[in-house]
């Protein structure tokens, strides 16, 4: 019932997924939407790839956003990068390392989208931090340790905080937190007694979705 319930929340659209990111450049503007189609590259040589819309080679582009904050500008083995907050509010294939790279801020570490050249760093700086679930009930959250730190990292050295992550994140639950309020009192305790009735009867296939996208959350 449990991962039903969650595999909903994902069909719906009602799960808040936030990742950190080290892209390559300083980030001129403190927040940003990238409203870029994402599809299939048919390129020979590309066809593990993704593209933008408009690119040569790009087949059935489908609408892709991603909402980029700068969290920090700084070095990474003395080269210039911004610490920033990515929220997909769609979820393409590879969508945030795409739209990074579309525009002109590839992932520290992105080999294949930084067309083989970005090889030095010990992997690629994308990491899923958190993840809010809004199932009847309870608000689900899952918060990982920020590992693009100087204390983790001694190449990485970052400036003054453009941004508060934490602000940020509490930011995001009080919304997630009185969209619910708001929803359960439209719907009232007749609904919602109809709700679970139906959120009873699960499949196995929806179990199998809820850990599927909970894979993808993790591994992107």
């Amino acid at each position: 019932m449990a991962a039903a319930k969650a595999y909903r929340c994902f069909r719906d659209r009602r799960v808040t997924k936030i990742y950190l990111a080290l892209v390559r450049g300083h980030v001129s503007v403190n927040r940003m939407m990238i409203d870029r189609a994402i599809g299939k590259n048919t390129t020979e040589g590309m066809t593990h790839m993704m593209c933008t819309e408009g690119t040569q080679g790009c087949q059935n582009p489908k609408p892709s956003l991603t909402e980029m904050t700068a969290l920090e500008r700084g070095f990474y083995s003395g080269d210039p990068v911004t610490k920033v907050l990515l929220q997909p509010l769609t979820g393409r294939t590879h969508q945030l390392r795409v739209h990074c790279s579309s525009v002109g801020h590839p992932i520290v570490g992105d080999f294949t989208y930084s067309m083989k050249t970005d090889s030095s760093p010990y992997r690629m700086m994308l990491h899923a931090h958190h993840l809010q679930i809004p199932v009847e009930g309870e608000l689900i959250e899952v918060t990982t340790a920020d590992p693009f730190t100087h204390l983790l990292d001694s190449n990485l050295e970052l400036g003054s905080c453009v941004n508060s992550l934490h602000d940020i994140i509490k930011g995001l639950k009080d919304k997630c937190v009185t969209e619910r309020c708001d929803r359960n009192s439209i719907l009232g305790v007749q609904a919602e007694k109809i709700h679970e009735e139906k959120a009873s009867e699960e499949t196995e296939e929806e179990r199998e979705k809820c850990l599927q996208w909970l894979t993808e959350w993790a591994t992107n």
